[in-house]
């Protein structure tokens, strides 16, 4: 895999064929249990009358599936080749439906403002079971990922919930300026994978199907993360975090297993 200067220039790297056809069978499981048993931060994040895209966060616990995909996959060990890990956790996973005839884009952010973690090694996955064509794929802007944060905002109704107003800068015109953003994408086909850094600005189109794009995301984190509590209600929420890992403190806690090196 010869990718890793791609990634660390990029923040964004595709990784064709990462995954077998066991991996994307478990991955697969993992999504329609999740699916069939949605968690309490699940929610529509479209409009009633545009299609349907539908995410659920931190299932693994509770779907074996998911699990066993986290566990068994090759996800962790291209993760940390990715970062320059020693270790890699867990943070969390996340599924992503979009139906077929789904409009709604999920609109150019950051994941990091959102969360409750800081440091530089981190890394998400973005696996699709099914075939995305490149107009429903995942975008993000290359070299993003130095910075700076910009605004967090409701995706529905462009609220500033997370950050007060002014407090960081706003988006910029990313489609009006191709040269100073530039946007990497790439039509996928299952076993194909993104990675990207949690502070590279990305966003997807809506999805004019004919089929479903399913994905199943983690999001791992390396040598360097730390937890930052927030006093707001972070997206996921890790209810009681705050009263057992202080502020700075390494992400170590049940709730954020070691995946790599894998466990004796």
């Amino acid at each position: 895999m010869e990718v890793e200067g791609d990634y660390l220039r990029d923040g964004v790297v595709c990784v064709r064929g990462a995954f077998s056809p066991d991996d994307l069978a478990l991955a697969t499981d993992a999504i329609e249990a999740n699916l069939a048993d949605l968690g309490p931060l699940a929610k529509r994040a479209s409009s009633d009358d545009d299609g349907a895209f539908v995410e659920d966060f931190c299932a693994w616990e509770r779907i074996p599936a998911m699990e066993a995909f986290i566990r068994t996959s090759p996800a962790a060990a291209i993760a940390a080749r990715l970062m320059g890990s020693r270790q890699v956790r867990l943070f969390h996973d996340h599924v992503l439906v979009k139906e077929p005839g789904t409009r709604q884009r999920t609109p150019w952010h950051q994941d990091l403002p959102y969360y409750n973690v800081e440091g530089s090694q981190n890394i998400s996955l973005w696996l699709p079971v099914d075939p995305v064509p490149r107009a429903s794929t995942l975008e993000v802007v290359a070299g993003s990922h130095v910075g700076p944060w910009y605004l967090p905002r409701t995706f529905l109704d462009g609220r500033a919930k997370w950050f007060p107003e002014g407090t960081l800068t706003d988006l910029p015109d990313i489609e009006g300026d191709p040269e100073r953003y530039p946007v990497r994408g790439w039509a996928l086909e299952p076993g194909d994978a993104v990675f990207f850094h949690m502070l590279a600005l990305h966003g997807a189109p809506g999805h004019e199907g004919p089929g479903r794009r399913r994905v199943l995301s983690l999001r791992f984190l390396g040598d360097d993360m730390t937890h930052a509590p927030r006093p707001w209600v972070t997206s996921p929420w890790f209810p009681g975090l705050e009263d057992e890992l202080p502020a700075g403190a390494p992400m170590d806690h049940p709730r954020f297993p070691v995946l790599w090196p894998t466990p004796a």
